[in-house]
């Protein structure tokens, strides 16, 4: 749609400089879009200044203001229980197929939240890619987190090549899948059967041949008998910090621990870290979980007593 307006024409080396200028004195038109013209720039105003034409402008087109969600592949996840705003979001955006509210919170030894569909088709399973890598998820039988993608890069960066890697609350794989890429191998731990059995669908769907699947309690990680571990990753916000004495007892001296954690106040959990070990630790918050609680993540460099035993 186009209509005729006022505008100020810029020679285009000006055209930036005139557009901070226009804004601030809040005489830019933003209903309609600058073009240029020749070697100039028209910007529409709000109405007649001096030296102002009459030109034709596309308007920009009116923005829908969406409700708030979180993404996961195909899925909506909707903060708010409102089907009115569902079907606008699901209108908006073209790739979605399904939009989810969570009746009950993260919950249970599974980490799983039960859902309503608010609109679209009514499954609660979807594709995720991420980095070039391809994750199937059932948020009603297992946890993710789309958020953290670029957490994992960070902790993938950070890697050197061949390391033995766990993951002690692997889910669907995330974190494991995207780790192998550097590491000799991955032991990929989880309670929960269900996001077991996707965790071995991903592994295959991404050809992570070095990653070692396991249905198993961290709690009874320690009676494998694993050799020492050079990078554990704890990615169980409400539970990790209770699991720490086994990961650091799991790791090298020298290796490194990623702990992850839900926190009201910064440095909540450094008095149990230094308590199990007395190496580095860098404290980074991940993203605001809800009010006044915040997901962060601890870097922890494992530094023991004697051979091979924990400080504690």
């Amino acid at each position: 749609m186009r209509k005729e307006q006022w505008c100020l024409a810029v020679e285009k080396r000006e055209a930036e400089e005139t557009r901070h200028r226009l804004l601030g004195e809040g005489l830019l038109d933003r209903r309609c879009k600058p073009r240029p013209e020749g070697g100039a720039v028209l910007f529409p105003v709000v109405r007649e200044v001096p030296g102002a034409l009459r030109c034709e402008f596309e308007a920009v087109p009116e923005q829908v203001v969406l409700p708030r969600h979180e993404l996961v592949g195909g899925i909506a996840i909707m903060q708010e229980n409102d089907p009115g705003g569902a079907r606008r979001l699901l209108a908006a955006r073209p790739s979605l197929a399904t939009v989810l509210f969570p009746e009950t919170p993260v919950e249970g030894e599974y980490r799983i939240r039960r859902f309503a569909v608010l609109a679209g088709v009514p499954s609660t399973r979807t594709r995720v890619t991420e980095y070039g890598l391809r994750f199937d998820v059932d948020l009603a039988h297992a946890y993710f987190s789309a958020r953290l993608s670029t957490e994992r890069q960070r902790v993938l960066r950070a890697m050197e090549e061949g390391e033995r890697v766990l993951d002690m609350f692997a889910g669907v794989g995330p974190f494991a899948i995207t780790l192998a890429r550097r590491a000799a191998f991955v032991v990929a731990a989880d309670l929960n059967p269900a996001a077991v059995h996707l965790m071995i669908h991903n592994i295959a769907l991404n050809r992570a041949e070095n990653v070692i699947p396991m249905l198993a309690d961290a709690g009874h990680l320690l009676r494998l008998d694993f050799s020492p571990f050079d990078r554990i990753v704890m990615n169980l916000p409400l539970a990790a910090p209770q699991f720490l004495l086994t990961a650091a007892r799991l790791c090298r001296d020298g290796g490194t621990i990623h702990l992850y954690a839900l926190e009201e106040r910064e440095g909540e959990y450094l008095p149990l870290i230094r308590a199990v070990t007395r190496g580095e630790v860098v404290e980074r918050v991940v993203r605001t979980y809800s009010p006044g609680k915040w997901h962060a993540v601890y870097d922890i460099t494992v530094e023991k007593e004697g051979s091979g035993e924990s400080s504690v």
